[in-house]
């Protein structure tokens, strides 16, 4: 630690044009690709009640990391640091409901048929755990303004995949559509190395850790996907459900086409 905090800092004057564009950028893709599934008749308001509360607080994460962006790059940094214990206590609650509607998505069978149902189970509660890593990270070096925000923003890159997911042609992409997604994701960590070089003529060891902490999850949701652990997690998960009688490796069949009016 004592290593990080003699290193000088990357200037953050100027990069923070870069972390805002970069804020803007995520949203427009969460909105675009929740926007566009709406738009497509994709999208219910008739779904449970947690389906809603896991909305509202993962779009609430998207306005918070916007709204942080903003506060910083126009230098109100005693907001920035107020609404920035809210956001930690928020990461819990995203954990939280995430797990919640997988378990519940799992258990009734109906998982995107774009991806293998064991795979989804696992990826979706990893990714946020790695996510919340990311983010208690952050928060621990938030005093190293020039680490605070490049692990902000790869955690933040992460939640991405739905977005993604949503603008990307999906079924043509199987059987490799989750991988898509990630390679996705990284574009925008990938992009702040490119913007440290350019501007500084050096990558930030940041940007090294938060796209190792990526990759490294991405290893690990695949390791564990295709193994006895990720085999008996989802028998214990889908155990008396109709999930259970889904082959937790096989591709849903599609759905079929809309009834007639």
């Amino acid at each position: 630690m004592t290593a990080i905090a003699d290193r000088p800092p990357t200037s953050s004057g100027r990069d923070q044009g870069f972390f805002l564009g970069g804020a803007i950028a995520m949203t427009l893709v969460i909105v675009a690709g929740f926007s566009l599934q709406l738009a497509m008749g994709r999208s219910t308001f008739a779904s449970p009640w947690y389906v809603h509360a896991h909305a509202v607080v993962f779009m609430g994460w998207v306005g918070i990391f916007l709204t942080q962006n903003v506060l910083a790059a126009t230098d109100r940094i005693e907001l920035h640091r107020r609404l920035g214990w809210i956001a930690a206590g928020w990461v819990v609650l995203m954990v939280v409901l995430g797990c919640v509607v997988t378990v519940a998505m799992l258990r009734r069978g109906g998982v995107p048929f774009f991806f293998r149902p064991l795979q989804f189970l696992v990826f979706d509660p990893l990714s946020l755990f790695t996510f919340a890593g990311l983010a208690w990270a952050a928060v621990r070096l938030r005093k190293q303004t020039d680490w605070h925000r490049r692990l902000h923003f790869c955690g933040m890159a992460l939640l991405l995949g739905p977005g993604f997911g949503r603008l990307l042609p999906m079924p043509l992409l199987i059987p490799w559509a989750w991988e898509a997604t990630t390679v996705a994701v990284l574009l925008f960590p990938l992009a702040g190395m490119i913007a440290d070089l350019r501007r500084d003529g050096r990558i930030h060891p940041a940007w090294f850790w938060g796209v190792g902490v990526l990759i490294g999850s991405t290893l690990l949701i695949e390791a564990i996907t295709y193994s006895p652990v990720g085999t008996a997690l989802y028998a214990a998960v889908t155990a008396g459900s109709p999930g259970a009688a889904i082959d937790p490796l096989a591709f849903p069949p599609p759905p079929g086409p809309p009834p007639a009016p």
